[in-house]
């Protein structure tokens, strides 16, 4: 089995059984739970491990957003290595319930919002609202991407922090942004993208 069947293969057993499995740190093994949607797509495992070793300590008390969180597998993932606290947003009703069940079930530090991303990203301006690492990750066919893209950078701390975003693969971020591309990742239909906020000169 190539690389690209390889990781279509385990999305499809992932959407199918409803669960993903956090694989590092001290809640490795247990499953997270989510509802069965059309455009619910957990990150792979694979992609999941690559993310983290980029990021390696620098997860380890992090203050993180995960945006269209959906399963909820990169905050909790977060959590499980370290973070200090995630926000969950999450505006499907199902998904976000999943989400409360599994942050309970987990005593996780963490605050979940039922909310449109690009409603929450323009409060979370106006209140200067600034996290250590931003995890983005809108269904692909939204056409949502560069929009929140634009927000989500705003609302990073400052250089030394992090924006991971998922698109489809072959896919770039949009030239137009300013900032900077630190990593790249490849697996199946799906585009990993390790981000940050350009040095000033």
């Amino acid at each position: 089995m190539g690389v690209r069947e390889f990781f279509e293969t385990s999305w499809r057993m992932t959407s199918r059984t409803g669960q993903v499995r956090i694989i590092g740190g001290k809640w490795k093994g247990r499953k997270v739970r989510f509802p069965a949607l059309a455009d619910l797509r957990p990150t792979p495992a694979r992609l999941r491990e690559t993310l983290f070793g980029w990021l390696g300590t620098r997860i380890v008390n992090a203050r993180c957003l995960d945006l269209c969180a959906g399963s909820g597998a990169l905050g909790f993932e977060s959590l499980s290595r370290g973070a200090a606290h995630v926000d969950f947003v999450e505006r499907d009703r199902r998904a976000s319930a999943a989400l409360r069940t599994s942050i309970a079930a987990l005593d996780a530090p963490a605050a979940l919002r039922c909310t449109d991303a690009r409603k929450f990203l323009a409060s979370a301006i106006r209140h200067a609202q600034r996290w250590d690492m931003i995890f983005l990750d809108p269904p692909f066919g939204s056409g949502l991407h560069d929009a929140l893209l634009m927000a989500a950078l705003t609302c990073l701390r400052d250089v030394d922090s992090r924006l991971c975003l998922e698109l489809p693969a072959k896919r770039r971020p949009s030239a137009g942004i300013a900032l900077c591309e630190l990593r790249h990742a490849d697996a199946g239909d799906t585009a990993l993208w390790l981000l940050a906020l350009p040095e000033s000169d």
